[in-house]
Order: C-alpha cells, then sequence, then structure tokens
C-alpha cells in the first residue's frame, strides 16, 4: 500500500513509518511545507496513495503561554482542515484516513469508552473536540475515517517516559500529588499495530481509544517503574512545582481519565503488552 503520514518525525509517526516500510508498504512523508502550500498541492500529493495517517501536531507538554495555546491548536485543526479539503476534492480519494487525538476530551470523573460523550470543558479538551470535527468533515461515502484517541505512549527511545528515566534511575523518581490521578497508557508497539491494523480492516471506522487494557494510577506507574529499573520511587512531585515550571500545562501531569479501549478489543485486536509491568519490561 501507498499511506501517507503527517508528523512522521515524531515518536509515533517514526515507529510506524518503520513498521509499514518492513511490511512492504511505501510511505509519503506529509511535511510542515506541505501544508503551508496548501489544498491544491496536498491533493497532488496525495495523488495514488491509499491511506493517510494524519499525526501532525505541536508539543504539548510546554509552558503554555497564550502564544503556545494557539500553535497547539492551530497545528491540529487547521493542518486537519487543510487535509480533509484536499481528500475531498480528490476523484479518487485515499481509501482511510486516521486522524489523531487524545484521551483528554474525556472529563476526570466516568469511566470513558469510545461511546462516551462525558467531555471535559477545558483547553485540550476544546482543541480536541475541533480536531475532531475538522476530520469528520471528510466524505464519508468515498473515505473511511478512524479518529484515534491517543492515551500516554510508552517508548523509550522518546516522550514521557524517555524524560522520567534518568531522574528515577538516580532515585529522585516519584508519584505526581497524591498520585491517584489515572494514567491510560500503551506500548508504542502495540499503538502502531493497532494503527496498522486499522488501515487492513476494511470493515473498521469511527473513534477508537488507544489505550492499554488495564487502568492505572500514577501512584500504581511510579511503582511499576521503580521497580522494573530497581531504584526506589518514593518522592513526591508537588503540583506547585509542576505548575511552575508548566504553568497550565501542568494539569495534563495532575489530572487523568479513566479510559477503555472497547473497540479494540471487541473488533478482535490483540495487545502485546495488556498491562504496565509487561510494557516496561519490554521497554527497559
Amino acid at each position: 500500500m501507498n499511506i501517507a503520514i503527517s508528523g512522521i518525525s515524531g515518536l509515533i509517526g517514526s515507529f510506524l513509518s518503520e513498521r509499514l516500510l518492513n511490511r512492504g508498504d511505501c510511505v509519503v512523508s506529509l511535511s510542515r511545507n506541505d501544508f503551508q502550500q496548501g489544498e491544491k498541492h496536498l491533493t497532488e500529493k496525495l495523488d495514488g496513495v491509499d491511506a493517510v495517517v494524519h499525526l501532525a501536531g505541536a508539543p504539548i507538554l510546554k509552558r503554555w503561554t497564550p502564544r503556545w495555546k494557539e500553535i497547539i491548536r492551530k497545528s491540529r485543526t487547521e493542518t486537519t482542515s487543510l487535509l480533509v479539503g484536499a481528500i475531498n476534492k480528490m476523484s479518487a480519494p485515499p481509501e482511510i484516513l486516521v486522524s489523531a487525538s487524545a484521551v483528554g476530551i474525556y472529563d476526570i470523573y466516568e469511566v470513558h469508552d469510545e461511546y462516551s460523550t462525558n467531555y471535559a470543558d477545558d483547553f485540550l479538551a476544546n482543541v480536541c473536540k475541533e480536531w475532531e470535527e475538522e476530520a469528520l468533515k471528510v466524505n464519508d461515502s468515498k473515505v473511511r475515517l478512524c479518529i484515534t484517541r491517543f492515551g500516554l505512549v510508552l517508548s523509550e527511545q522518546a516522550g514521557a517516559l524517555k524524560q522520567m528515566l534518568l531522574p528515577f534511575k538516580l532515585g529522585l523518581g516519584g508519584k505526581i500529588g497524591d498520585g491517584l490521578q489515572p494514567m491510560p497508557f500503551i506500548h508504542v508497539d502495540d499503538l502502531t499495530s493497532a494503527l496498522e491494523w486499522l488501515i487492513s480492516s476494511k470493515d473498521k471506522k469511527g473513534v477508537f481509544n488507544m489505550v492499554a487494557p488495564q487502568m492505572i494510577s500514577n501512584l500504581e506507574f511510579t511503582k511499576a517503574l521503580g521497580k522494573v529499573i530497581k531504584r526506589p520511587a518514593f518522592l513526591t512531585v508537588p503540583e506547585w512545582g509542576l505548575k511552575l515550571l508548566y504553568g497550565d500545562a501542568a494539569q495534563v501531569l495532575v489530572k487523568g481519565q479513566k479510559v477503555v479501549s472497547k473497540r479494540l478489543q471487541e473488533g478482535g485486536f490483540r495487545f502485546t503488552y495488556t498491562d504496565i509491568h509487561s510494557a516496561l519490561d519490554n521497554l527497559l
């Protein structure tokens, strides 16, 4: 298959690209420059492409100045709007569009499967809503749309886990606040395998929560990580310290959602790393 990926230089994009190339697919990169050139250019770039995986978006965990919040929003909503506009103008569009989103769309009170509409009303949730609304404008009579809501993606090579490793190895790791906040996660191999599965499964469309079957808290994650790397993890990272560092962006770390991947499991996808211990054992 010919598969186009935006955000290919990021954690998920790079792992997905490698997986698809290893199975013999042709991967087309959609760069920032491609989006800057507009719909007509994107339409030409997508000619002959069978599937599009849209992962582009500015980093979330960075101090939220008004300017950076706007960059976070526009890097998701505007690129999705351009991409969908280009696809809708094609006489022979890709068969499937996989468009990223995040579990941050959900509130922090309920347990959420893909049928939940108990959404939060904060900055991140509203970005996710706008992001998904743009994806939903794709012509669903011609294109199969999968919206994938990501939890914390675990990889030792990049992302949040890599940032945590050094303090934990130095014995400075610990829970965040009271540690009771949920921490929906997924091993990067399971995530890219699930994306590949969605692309190949002709009957799959709609929303999919991309999280492992096990629901854990930040405290449970902290204990598991300390155990795997054989280091104590008794400290507490205070919420006020994170707010000093990240401002409003600290809510990403001090709050969490209870999320289950009902549709992946019911649809027949099989996770390799169903719990946090197997995931961390493999990675570390």
